[in-house]
């Protein structure tokens, strides 16, 4: 749907309920290691469109800019491509430097800590991990958003407008889970009209092989070990990389 007036098959459709991941066994599981390319993604075609958010918030460390892997890149356009007209798909980050990993880790826990006073360190590193993954660059269990295979995803209008999708970016509260609007007895209109841009965000990913991060509405994966591990498959095919450098390009072509 969107407009609200044009209907959408995807939107009927509920969106599953799946566990929370299982960290420690996902990241047990095999990495192919991949060298496909980072793409920066504020270069894609509409209906696609960039808001690099954590740069925008003057987080440190974040980039002005939303890296993929190539075949996200291709597969983020064609998930756009298929949205009615009149909608479009906004990427708000992707490829994530560690030290931005760190720091949104730490922050959560830290508002965590001082929320709940009565929790002890087990407990809060657990509220703090469904929101934000355990920063690591270990090669065979990288942070998701560090293989440039993980991306944070919504909706606009046409004029670019992102659309109320039940709850903000990034709150870190039980109404970003992916199905939480789907278990409400009675909801709101504007519930409804959430839920349902859910739905067919959900759908459009999951046609072009995206899974999606129970936790985040917003969380989609393609190649990395959370991909692996919720679609089945026996490996990943994305570990850590980081945008190609000047620097870098200069060694390469000195031998």
């Amino acid at each position: 749907m969107m407009p609200d007036s044009t209907p959408d098959s995807r939107c009927l459709t509920p969106i599953p309920s799946l566990a929370e991941p299982p960290w420690e066994t996902l990241s047990r599981l095999p990495i192919a290691a991949s060298d496909e390319r980072l793409l920066p993604l504020s270069l894609a075609p509409e209906p696609v469109k960039t808001f690099p958010a954590y740069a925008r918030l003057g987080i440190p460390g974040a980039v002005p800019e939303c890296y993929v892997r190539e075949g996200v890149h291709r597969r983020l356009l064609a998930a756009a491509r298929s949205l009615p007209t009149g909608l479009g798909l906004v990427v708000l980050d992707g490829w994530r430097p560690w030290r931005v990993q760190q720091y949104l880790f730490d922050t959560l826990f830290e508002a965590l800590q001082s929320r709940y006073d009565d929790l002890d360190e087990t407990a809060l590193l657990a509220r703090t991990r469904e929101f934000v993954a355990m920063p690591s660059r270990d090669p065979v269990a990288p942070s998701p958003h560090l293989t440039g295979g993980a991306v944070d995803v919504t909706l606009c209008d046409a004029d670019g407008v992102m659309l109320d999708m039940g709850s903000l970016f990034d709150e870190a509260s039980a109404a970003s889970h992916s199905d939480h609007l789907e278990r409400l007895d009675a909801p709101s209109e504007a519930q409804r009209r959430a839920r349902d841009r859910r739905r067919l965000l959900y759908h459009a990913m999951a046609e072009q092989g995206f899974t999606n991060l129970p936790s985040e509405w917003w969380h989609y994966d393609f190649g990395d070990q959370l991909w692996a591990h919720y679609g089945g498959h026996r490996q990943a095919l994305y570990g850590p990389t980081e945008p190609e450098t000047l620097e870098h390009r200069w060694r390469q072509s000195l031998g």
